[in-house]
């Protein structure tokens, strides 16, 4: 009698160790939950993002403003954004491996102050033939005060504390991650491995289509 109550017992304990792990494991398979953000420094809290703040896709770029293939890049972006409204979000990391590249980023980041950041990034963007030489970035200036920044205000403000963070925390990230070229983009944790619109677009597509 003793010995089928102790079988019992270990049948149950095995049963509801079992139950726990498959609970644990259902758990780690969440369907709408961005995969990058808790393991790895791919976005941060204080991130520029473009999109729904709780889209269940997150595109993050690695991204230099003076960097062509960034420019190249920059209209397709757009595109992938425009085709999945709800479902997808842009994080953007800065990157400063060109001449100018962090006075840009300061350009950007007074801009997002201003509440003026997606019209000043693509602006500045379109403008990257004119200021992509110019360490001063004159040309950038110029994209930005005719996309609604106020220069003497940003002026004032580019060279802020908060500002300074930004940039060296996104620069200690991108030698954790080990970037070493621009743009590099993730999409939920996974590198696109191959750069290009379609290469982008078909990953995105399939992060989205695993979410129905």
């Amino acid at each position: 009698m003793q010995t089928r109550t102790l079988v019992i017992s270990l049948l149950l304990f095995c049963l509801v160790v079992f139950a726990g792990a498959f609970v644990i494991y259902d758990r780690s398979q969440g369907t709408n939950e961005p995969a990058v953000v808790e393991k790895t420094p791919l976005v941060r809290d204080y991130s520029p993002v473009i999109g729904p703040e709780d889209a269940p896709v997150t595109i993050v770029e690695f991204f230099d403003p003076s960097c062509e293939g960034c420019r190249a890049m920059h209209p397709y972006v757009k595109q992938i954004q425009a085709a999945y409204p709800d479902n997808v979000r842009l994080v953007l990391r800065y990157v400063l491996f060109h001449k100018g590249s962090e006075e840009a980023v300061r350009i950007l980041e007074t801009a997002r102050e201003q509440g003026v950041y997606e019209p000043v990034l693509d602006a500045v963007m379109e403008a990257q033939p004119k200021w992509h030489d110019d360490p001063k970035v004159a040309a950038a200036w110029d994209a930005a005060a005719s996309a609604g920044l106020d220069v003497e205000a940003a002026r004032a403000g580019m060279n802020s504390p908060e500002i300074d963070g930004i940039i060296q925390q996104d620069a200690a990230d991108v030698k954790a991650v080990g970037i070493s070229g621009t743009p590099t983009f993730y999409v939920n944790g996974d590198t696109l491995s191959r750069l290009g619109p379609q290469e982008l677009y078909d990953l995105v597509t399939s992060k989205v289509g695993s979410l129905k």
